[in-house]
C-alpha cells in the first residue's frame, strides 16, 4: 500500500510562485525537490530551509496543527524540532496553508543509524519526557495515535489481511491478544509527537540531533510514541530507554502493542517503510512476552 494520491500538483514553478508572492526575501534562494510523503511535498530552499506543502486536504489540517502549536511546544526541549519559521497562505494557485521549516544537517536514523545506541536512548528519552507534558483540552486529537490500544485493532486486522503470508500472522495475533489486557493510561492526555520513528529522527555526526515531522501532533496516551523503542533500539539500549523514561509495566506493555500495530502498518506500506515495519515486528516478537 503506497501513499494516497495527491489532490493537487506541486512543482517547482508553483513553489517559486508562492515564495515570490508571499516571501519575496526567500524567493531568490536555490530550490530543489527533496521528498514527497503521505501528506506533504518538500522542497529544499537554500542551505538552511525546507518548504513543506500539503499534497492533500487531510495534510492541510495537520499543517494547521503544526503552525498553531509547535512554536509554544519547542520551549525547553533538549533537541531542536521542525518549528515553522514562516507560514504561507492559500492563493489562487494553491488551496492550503503551507510552511517553511528549518533544514537540519545529517540524515534520518533509518538511513544512518546513530553511532552509540545507549547515548541515543538517553537523548530520546530526555526529549520525550520533556515533550510529553499535559495537553490542553483544545489540543488536536487523532483516531490513529494516543487512543486505547483496542481501538487500533480494526487497522491492524486490515493491514494483516493486506499482508497475507508476508508476516507470521498467528504469532502477531497471539502477542497482540496478550497485550490488550494492559491497563489503560491513568493520567491526563499528554502532548504526543504522534509519529516517532527512525525516519523522523535526524542523526548528524553519529549523534541524534533533531526531531522532525510533527504532522501527527496530538494528545493522548504517551505509549504510542514509545513504540520507537522496538523500531530503533537493540535490547540493551531499549531497556535503558524504558528506565530513563520511568515507564511502568502497563505503559511499556501498551507501547509494545503499539510497536506491533505500527510494525504491521509499516510492513504494509511502500518501499521507504516496509523494511522498517518487518524489523519492528521481528523485534517485538523476539522480545520475551511480558
Amino acid at each position: 500500500m503506497g501513499a494516497p494520491p495527491a489532490e493537487v500538483e506541486i512543482g517547482a514553478e508553483l513553489v517559486r510562485s508562492l515564495l515570490d508572492e508571499q516571501h519575496p526575501d526567500l524567493a531568490g534562494l536555490a530550490l530543489r525537490p527533496l521528498a514527497s510523503g503521505w501528506d506533504n511535498v518538500l522542497y529544499r530552499l537554500g542551505d538552511e530551509l525546507v518548504v513543506r506543502l500539503p499534497r492533500r486536504a487531510m495534510g492541510a489540517v495537520l499543517m494547521e496543527h503544526e503552525l498553531a502549536w509547535l512554536p509554544g511546544l519547542a520551549d525547553g526541549l533538549p533537541l531542536p524540532i521542525s518549528v515553522p519559521v514562516r507560514s504561507g497562505k492559500p492563493s489562487g494557485e494553491y488551496p492550503w496553508t503551507w510552511a517553511v521549516v528549518p533544514w537540519f544537517p545529517g540524515a534520518t536514523a533509518e538511513a544512518t543509524p546513530p553511532a552509540d545506541f545507549d547515548e541515543t536512548a538517553a537523548a530520546l528519552a530526555r526529549f520525550l519526557v520533556a515533550f510529553h507534558r499535559p495537553a490542553p483540552a483544545d489540543a488536536p486529537t487523532s483516531a490513529l495515535r494516543g487512543i486505547p490500544l483496542a481501538e487500533r485493532a480494526p487497522f491492524l486486522r486490515h493491514d494483516l489481511d493486506e499482508l497475507g503470508g508476508a508476516v507470521d500472522q498467528r504469532a502477531i495475533l497471539r502477542r497482540w491478544a496478550g497485550l490488550l489486557d494492559a491497563p489503560a493510561w491513568p493520567g491526563p492526555p499528554l502532548w504526543l509527537h504522534g509519529d516517532v520513528h527512525p525516519l523522523n529522527l535526524i542523526v548528524h555526526a553519529g549523534v541524534l540531533s533533531a526531531v522532525v515531522d510533527f504532522g501527527d501532533l496530538c494528545q493522548g496516551d504517551p505509549a504510542s510514541d514509545l513504540a520507537v523503542a522496538w523500531m530503533l533500539f537493540p535490547p540493551g539500549p531499549r531497556a535503558q530507554f524504558r528506565s530513563d523514561l520511568g515507564a511502568d509495566d502497563g505503559t511499556w506493555a501498551r507501547a509494545r502493542g503499539w510497536a506491533l500495530a505500527l510494525g504491521v502498518a509499516l510492513a504494509n506500506g511502500d518501499d521507504r517503510v516496509r523494511g522498517l515495519g518487518h524489523r519492528t515486528l521481528a523485534a517485538v516478537l523476539a522480545d520475551p512476552a511480558p
